[in-house]
């Protein structure tokens, strides 16, 4: 079992940053790719992005290329989602997974085995 805590939500202004966490207790992490997906009010969950297990590959959907970045320290079991330029349709509670897939089925989100609790992102206009 992998349990996954996300920290870093919070109320930012359009424009501001945020980096959200994910910390992994259990297994280790560097066993898992990591993926990061997000759900707003009245909307289903989307996938924002994925990183590969060493790292060495990052995947993120178009609307966020640019602006969000996706990393992790193995060494921490710890992931990260780095959001700058941030606008109000951000805003959502985000979400990080554990998983062992590749990369064809980093958006799917029930190919991940392990889920945190969400933490809310709010970006004000």
């Amino acid at each position: 079992q992998v349990q996954l805590v996300e920290s870093g939500g919070g109320l930012v202004q359009a424009g501001g940053s945020l980096r959200l966490s994910c910390a992994a207790s259990g297994r280790t992490l560097s066993n898992y790719a990591m993926g990061w997906f997000r759900q707003a009010p009245g909307k289903e969950r989307e996938f924002v992005g994925a990183i590969s297990r060493s790292g060495s590959t990052e995947y993120s959907q178009d609307s966020v290329k640019g602006r969000f970045t996706i990393s992790r320290d193995n060494a921490k079991n710890t992931g990260y989602l780095q959001m700058n330029s941030l606008k109000p349709e951000d805003t959502a509670a985000y979400y990080c997974a554990a998983g062992r897939l590749v990369a064809p089925y980093y958006a799917t989100s029930r190919r991940y085995d392990y889920w945190g609790q969400g933490t809310q992102v709010t970006v004000s206009s």
